[in-house]
């Protein structure tokens, strides 16, 4: 699944999203692409408990991408 998020500036955005996906599911694939504003997880969440991860970390998930 793939999430429009704002707010993402450095590798401390990647870090901080990254650990709050794997909090919920350990063995998850995150990619962040700062450039884009793109946050791409593979696992086994569900999208709403992917997109509330993000937002509770401080960012602002604008959609659902393709994906």
């Amino acid at each position: 699944m793939k999430f429009d998020v704002e707010g993402m500036t450095c590798g401390h955005c990647v870090r901080a999203i990254t650990r709050a996906i794997h909090t919920l599911d350990p063995d998850a694939r995150v990619d962040v692409d700062l450039a884009a504003g793109v946050v791409t997880v593979e696992g086994q969440l569900l999208a709403d408990a992917a997109a509330d991860a993000i937002t509770r970390e401080g960012y602002t998930v604008r959609g659902r991408g393709p994906g």
